[in-house]
């Protein structure tokens, strides 16, 4: 039986970020289920910026960017081959790590987009470069990534994050059903420790009239808003054992009385070791939609060393 396999788009800048987000997917996923693409991006110089080699004075100039232009694809194909290797190292099959090097077209970020139409489950980047340069045109590229992409689930990876533990925000909404879905339809068959999160914050703060309430009424009030998320809890656990996750390996948080879902969120990953945060970023409602997409910027912007999916 032909086994299902999910592309993944893994965009690379040759960076040694790229190779550690690369090194992320070879032990994040299973190689006998995946197809990757490492998909390069390689700004070239204008034609029109060649029109001064009418002039014999910048003929050194044109010279100049030529052999930087060779350099940088001597570099790529080095790195390529690199990351290539990481992957093969860990299993994947040669057949299953494509590489390609895309001349600039419309745009980094747009071309990216452009080829995430090209059946893939997900696009993979991250979050920094070679340089401080490098860090605000990554961090350029992985933010219009996550404004533009909203058909495709985005991973942003940031420093060397513990594969084999991931924490899934959850709470009754239909964008978190398709993060469970996601992680299910990736991780199934594999070992990975799952924890279906839900943060509750203190009543008062996202309802101020409760504070006119007489505490009993309060308490019952935030019980009934516990007691809620149980039945999503249990169509979480459902789901992801019927994916092939090992339920023994997914365990289920309430997280209350926080003023921060994202600081919750954030805190419990480095409390617990999980290197990994699904986030749904789509509501049932515009205002839902909204205020998720609040909370997931927040957890992007803290989770510096860590992978966050953003699923649509």
């Amino acid at each position: 039986m032909e086994v299902k396999k999910n592309k993944i788009l893994v965009a690379v800048d040759g960076s040694n970020q790229s190779l550690d987000a690369v090194r992320y997917v070879s032990k994040m996923l299973t190689p006998q289920k995946t197809d990757v693409v490492l998909f390069n991006v390689m700004r070239k110089i204008k034609d029109v910026f060649r029109d001064v080699g009418t002039n014999p004075a910048f003929h050194s100039k044109i010279a100049n960017i030529n052999a930087w232009q060779t350099t940088q694809g001597i570099m790529i194909q080095k790195f390529m081959n690199e990351a290539r290797k990481v992957l093969t190292d860990e299993g994947f099959p040669e057949d299953s790590v494509i590489t390609k090097i895309h001349e600039c077209d419309v745009g980094v970020a747009r071309d990216i987009i452009r080829e995430s139409n090209n059946g893939y489950r997900a696009v993979v980047v991250g979050r920094k470069g070679l340089s401080r340069l490098m860090d605000i045109m990554m961090g350029s590229v992985a933010h219009k990534l996550m404004d533009k992409l909203s058909h495709i689930p985005v991973w942003i990876v940031g420093g060397t994050p513990w594969p084999g533990k991931v924490l899934l925000g959850l709470d009754p909404s239909e964008g978190a059903m398709r993060a469970v879905d996601h992680v299910g339809d990736i991780l199934g068959g594999t070992n990975t420790e799952v924890q279906l999160l839900n943060v509750l914050r203190t009543p008062t703060m996202f309802v101020p009239e409760m504070e006119d309430l007489p505490a009993a009424q309060q308490k019952e009030i935030y019980d009934q808003a516990k007691e809620a998320i149980d039945p999503t809890f249990q169509k979480a656990t459902k789901a992801l054992a019927n994916a092939g996750i090992n339920q023994e390996q997914i365990t289920k948080n309430l997280i209350t009385g926080v003023s921060s879902r994202a600081g919750a969120i954030i805190e419990e990953a480095k409390r617990e070791g999980y290197g990994t945060i699904v986030m749904g970023r789509r509501g049932l409602s515009k205002v839902e939609e909204f205020f998720m997409g609040r909370v997931s910027n927040k957890v992007i912007n803290l989770a510096r060393d860590m992978a966050v999916w953003l699923v649509s």
